[in-house]
């Protein structure tokens, strides 16, 4: 059992804006809500890009992710409802379930595929691009899955059921941890009346997607649906949220890198020459190798 601090927080931010998704298909025709979206990379460095996907319709999902690239960050794929099969060219394999993580370093390079393995039923869940920095984008890839089980969780005082996919909450050590970018990432189940706090550093850049019901922060709801991008202050010690009603979100954070950003696609990189350097590799199959590294 993990134990539980209290997580107090004196000066909490407030909200710079909130933001409604996009809705896009991706993949071979998956129906899907992007919420952060290219244009606030910079604002929410680390962080490239969360997709919300959530349908009780086979054709919104059954055609998934066949083989595609990805170099230069990190995927992190949060099942909250569903079955997704994931295999790649470094030869690992796995079974992404209910409240599953799957968590890649896509580093050099990997071309990996992401299935659906139900024909029917809701799928449901997100997907979270994190920015490598400059020095580990050639790294070697890396990936791992964790079942619900082995996503480390709490329950408040309050009644928050709080899970820690990453960085720590409460006092409890979420599954990854990451030195460079240090993400605090969790999922929050807050009954209505109830309140949720989480300490983040002031430098990090943070903000929440809500999923379920609603919250206030400070007096502005945030609905379900909608992304709330959390001010940066440097007096801030972290956040507070009510909810108004039975509400669940994710809560995210990070330490921003500070680099340059160069993006084509399923690559992200600092120049336009790594950028080239990285299509140029994968038509000649080269993705992944150490020749540039």
């Amino acid at each position: 059992m993990s134990t539980v601090s209290t997580e107090t927080v004196r000066t909490p931010r407030t909200v710079e804006r909130i933001i409604q998704g996009q809705s896009v298909m991706d993949g071979a025709g998956v129906k899907i809500n992007r919420v952060l979206t290219n244009t606030l990379q910079r604002r929410l460095d680390p962080f490239l890009m969360l997709d919300n996907f959530g349908s009780d319709a086979a054709n919104d999902y059954i055609a998934g992710f066949p083989d595609h690239p990805h170099r230069g960050f990190e995927t992190v794929t949060y099942m909250l409802e569903g079955r997704m099969r994931h295999r790649d060219s470094a030869g690992n394999e796995g079974l992404l379930a209910n409240g599953g993580v799957q968590w890649m370093t896509a580093g050099r390079g990997v071309i990996h595929s992401e299935m659906p393995e139900q024909e029917h039923g809701r799928m449901e869940g997100f997907q979270l691009w994190l920015n490598l920095p400059a020095k580990d984008k050639l790294c070697k890839p890396w990936y791992r899955d964790f079942t619900a089980e082995q996503v480390p969780s709490f329950t408040t005082a309050d009644g928050a059921s709080v899970r820690v996919i990453a960085g720590s909450s409460h006092g409890v050590q979420g599954a990854v941890q990451r030195a460079v970018t240090e993400p605090v990432y969790v999922d929050v189940a807050l009954p209505a009346g109830a309140a949720f706090s989480q300490r983040i550093p002031a430098g990090h850049n943070a903000f929440i997607f809500v999923y379920r019901g609603a919250v206030d922060i400070d007096g502005k709801p945030v609905a379900s649906g909608r992304m709330a991008i959390f001010e940066n202050s440097a007096d801030s010690d972290g956040v507070q949220l009510h909810a108004s009603e039975d509400a669940r979100f994710i809560l995210l954070a990070g330490q921003p890198l500070n680099e340059p950003i160069a993006q084509y696609g399923p690559f992200v990189m600092n120049t336009q020459a790594e950028l080239m350097q990285a299509v140029e590799d994968f038509r000649a199959g080269l993705l992944g190798e150490e020749a540039h590294a």
